[in-house]
This record gives C-alpha cells, structure tokens and sequence, in this order.
C-alpha cells in the first residue's frame, strides 16, 4: 500500500521530464515536435492533481515539485518556443529592433511571470477552487499551439480553415503583444474558473459544461486552430461569469 503514495509524484516527474524533452526539441528547431510534448506534460499535470485526490495522497513535496515541474513545462519550455518564434519570423526585417535582436527576448516574460504565477498560488489560499490569474498550463498550449498551426497544415484535417491565422501569428509584432498580453494574465488578480469537477452534476459545474461542449464543437470545426480560440474563450468566459471562489 506504501507505494500509492508515490504515484502522483511519478506522474509529476514525467509532467517535468516532457517539459525537459520539449525544450530539448525546441533548441533542434522542431517546434511541432516540442508543442506535443507540452501537450503531454499538461495531460500529467491534470492526471498527478487527479490521483493524488483519489488516493489521498496529498504532500508539501508533491505540492512544491508540482509547482518546479510546471514552471519547466509551462513556463521555460513554452517561452523557448516562442523565443525561436521571434527569433525566425523576425529575420531580414527592416526594423532596429528586429536587426539587434531584441523583440526575442520578450519571451522571458512567460517564464518569469510563470514563476509569479506558480510563488502567489502555492501561498494563497483563497485558490482552493478557482485560480486568480491565467493558470500557467492555459497560457502555454496557447503559445505552444501556435507552432501546430504553423507547420501541421492544419487545413489538411479542419472542416473549417481560417488561412489568415497563419499570417496572424507569423507577425513578430502580433506574437510580442500577445507574449505581453498574456503574461500579464498570469499575474493579474482576475478570476479564472477551474476545471476540477467535484461532482458531474449540471448545479455548480454549469460554466465548465458550457466551456467543454462549446469547445469540442471549435474543436471538431476548426481542429489544431481551435486550440488558442478555446484558451481565448477560457479567458472570456470567466470573465463574462465572474466569481470569486
């Protein structure tokens, strides 16, 4: 029986080593590659939390290796990402900025207000529901998607193709202000709801019903594009019903 309390740290641990092997991916240059293994380090990330529940299994050392293992998956790994971003889609522009290589460096703000974000909720307590601030796992599979709808030509298996996000999010400058925009959210004071259901009845789950059935339609409509509409739609969502929790 002794071992069950170390499944949810092993399920961290592997949240961390995908983390470490996307950033691995990402100094190789293959983004796509890089994304899906944030892509799994947040499927470890919500299945640690979940056994750790279930077994009853709850430590200081689980809380605080959840939180170094987030901050490499969801902070550094997704602002290499976009570091390598700025970096490619700024070459040979006309701009100062651009030619001194300086834009690239906005994407540090991802790992360091990740690590605000991750200090203020492991000594907050008013986060035992909901999250106050943009939760790091939400803020990076929005970056990190950015590179799928890049390179997967994701028109190839979308019912619905929106050609312009390509242009979109290849503008250095569209991609610094949403670094920005982004990492603001992480530290701010807004309320984000979570997605932790503590039962599967419709009272008190109502907004996280909506969300899901609205983003497995974007999802089914759109594919590798719905994933940053449904983070924005994460983000609007909760401010449209805004509680405190």
């Amino acid at each position: 029986m002794r071992i069950k309390k170390h499944i949810p740290n092993a399920l961290t641990t592997l949240n961390l080593i995908c983390g470490l092997i996307s950033i691995i991916y990402t100094f190789e240059g293959n983004l796509p590659w890089a994304s899906l293994f944030v892509f799994i380090a947040a499927v470890f990330d919500y299945l640690d939390g979940t056994a750790a529940r279930l077994l009853k299994v709850y430590s200081e050392l689980g809380k605080q290796l959840d939180s170094l293992a987030d901050l490499v998956s969801f902070g550094v790994a997704p602002g290499m990402i976009i570091y390598h971003l700025l970096s490619v889609n700024g070459e040979g522009s006309p701009y100062v900025l651009d030619q001194m290589h300086i834009i690239p460096y906005f994407a540090l703000l991802v790992p360091v207000c990740s690590a605000l974000r991750l200090a203020k909720f492991n000594i907050d307590l008013k986060q035992t529901v909901n999250f106050i601030g943009l939760p790091t796992p939400a803020n990076a599979l929005f970056f990190v998607a950015i590179p799928l709808v890049l390179y997967v030509q994701p028109e190839m298996y979308s019912i619905v193709y929106i050609p312009g996000m390509v242009d979109f999010f290849s503008n250095p400058r569209i991609l610094t202000i949403l670094t920005v925009f982004f990492s603001y959210l992480l530290i701010s004071d807004f309320w984000i709801f979570s997605m932790k259901f503590k039962s599967m009845k419709w009272a008190g789950n109502q907004v996280r019903y909506i969300f899901l059935m609205i983003s497995f339609v974007l999802a089914l409509l759109f594919f590798l594009q719905a994933i940053p509409m449904i983070i924005v739609l994460y983000v609007l969502m909760s401010v449209f019903f805004q509680q405190g929790g």
